[in-house]
């Protein structure tokens, strides 16, 4: 089938090869969460990063529920965008001196990632409220809307205060 297992056949299928990938994506931004933590220097930031850490280990149990309810075994499969993701976000922050502009680029990296989370929590809805998974599909919602809120703080966070103090960075 190419791009996706050839164990899918049904939307069914699809949506359980959909979780993993979300699973999988979500177990990864916590081993990437503390790392932005420790780099960024805004006292807002930090505590912002810390605040969604702990929500994202709530989203994982969320999805762990997701799939016990719909008779999935839990695991996770590789999801090459969000690594690519992560990678960009570690390669770009390797390449900042200034800690200022390197907020700002936290904050665009953490941005990337949480519109790649809604693009597929919101899919993932669509397709359990298709299949008939309204329980499936409010949990889901929960997270959709969590994912939503933290992207909406980072945009406020940046256009209010740190774009603004990475624009003064010396050069």
């Amino acid at each position: 089938m190419g791009l996706f297992s050839k164990d899918i056949a049904t939307l069914d299928d699809l949506f359980v090869h959909q979780l993993q990938d979300i699973y999988y994506a979500e177990n990864q931004i916590t081993k990437a969460l503390p790392k932005m933590i420790e780099k960024a220097t805004d006292p807002e930031l930090k505590a912002g990063f810390e605040r969604h850490l702990a929500e994202t280990e709530g989203q994982i149990r969320r999805l762990e529920q997701v799939f016990e309810l719909h008779g999935a075994s839990k695991k996770a499969v590789t999801c090459p965008a969000i690594d690519g993701i992560i990678k960009e976000a570690n390669e770009v922050a390797g390449d900042i001196a200034d800690k200022k502009v390197l907020d700002a680029a936290l904050i665009a990296s953490a941005q990337a990632v949480e519109h790649y989370e809604m693009t597929r929590y919101g899919t993932l809805i669509a397709w359990a409220k298709q299949l008939g998974r309204e329980d499936c599909a409010a949990l889901l919602s929960e997270t959709l809307a969590e994912e939503r809120a933290t992207d909406e703080k980072l945009t406020s966070m940046a256009e209010h205060k740190v774009n603004a103090q990475a624009e003064l960075a010396e050069a």
